[in-house]
């Protein structure tokens, strides 16, 4: 088996639908799996799956698992040389897997791969960054990369100046599309699943690249990206909690434990500026 496709769903029917559309339309060349890890979603997304698309392998949660651990579930069941974790929100591009695996077919040395990812509208959107650094964390939690959007700790993290139409090694993608060298995960294990959501990718990217392996970024390879559908479901504080306990215990795990603790005296700032934004939302 050449790819096994992993998709972890909370309630995004419709766009799982229209992923799962795309996979099956425009993947020839390859021989492929599909598993869709459902994290008991409420709107018949499981049902959809079952009806439309029999040979998806479905896994049915009974509660929501979170993105590592839901994906884990899969991964271990999968029987391809390259897993690719994809997320229901979106659309595969004409040929995007059957480029995607020959690459990686091509470069041993890269253990995860990212694609270049268009807004609905056709726009580029932004995927890479640098690895997280205390001070541009810290300009997140507190919302101040708004006031000072040219800083240079911001401009970096997010690569402003990065070239997206040039194939190039980086730090890490964006998780919305991992396809992952299998030996890999087997030499240095899945996604580590003290994560529920959010910087599962980024740790995973960091421990390819201190295995010795790449991470490339490859415009040959396209998606759409319709952008973070499941959590635009989740009030806006109850969001920056679930991004302030991926973001500590990343930084616990992997970084100087001063800069943790340092981090840590700004999270009830980040919860007050979290439950403000989400009072003003709800007047508008």
């Amino acid at each position: 088996m050449d790819l096994s496709i992993v998709i972890v769903s909370w309630n995004t029917k419709q766009l799982l639908d229209d992923c799962l559309a795309s996979i099956f339309k425009e993947t020839k060349e390859i021989n492929f799996e599909v598993f869709v890890v459902d994290n008991k979603s409420s709107d018949g997304s499981a049902a959809m799956v079952k009806d439309k698309y029999p040979k998806v392998n479905l896994i049915e949660n009974k509660i929501n698992a979170g993105f590592a651990a839901a994906n884990n579930q899969a991964i271990r069941q999968a029987s391809g040389r390259y897993i690719l974790a994809l997320n229901p929100d979106t659309v595969v591009l004409k040929n995007a897997l059957d480029g995607a695996v020959k690459i990686l077919d091509k470069r041993p040395e890269v253990a995860i791969l990212g694609p270049k990812t268009l807004n609905s509208d056709g726009s580029q959107q932004k995927t890479v960054w640098a690895d997280p650094s205390l001070a541009a964390q810290i300009f997140l939690l507190t919302k101040l990369k708004h006031l000072f959007p040219k800083l240079k700790t911001i401009k970096k993290y997010y690569r402003f100046s990065f070239d997206y139409n040039k194939e190039s090694y980086v730090e890490q993608v964006q998780g919305s599309f991992l396809l992952i060298r299998r030996e890999f995960l087997e030499k240095r294990g899945l996604f580590d699943e003290k994560f529920f959501i959010w910087f599962e990718e980024v740790d995973l990217c960091l421990r390819a690249r201190k295995a010795g392996y790449k991470i490339l970024y490859s415009p040959e390879t396209q998606i759409i990206h319709y952008g973070g559908e499941s959590f635009k479901q989740v009030m806006t504080l109850k969001k920056q909690k679930m991004y302030n306990r991926s973001l500590f215990y990343y930084f616990w795990k992997n970084k100087p434990r001063w800069q943790y603790f340092v981090l840590r005296v700004f999270e009830i700032p980040s919860l007050l500026l979290a439950a403000l934004a989400g009072t003003i939302k709800s007047l508008k």
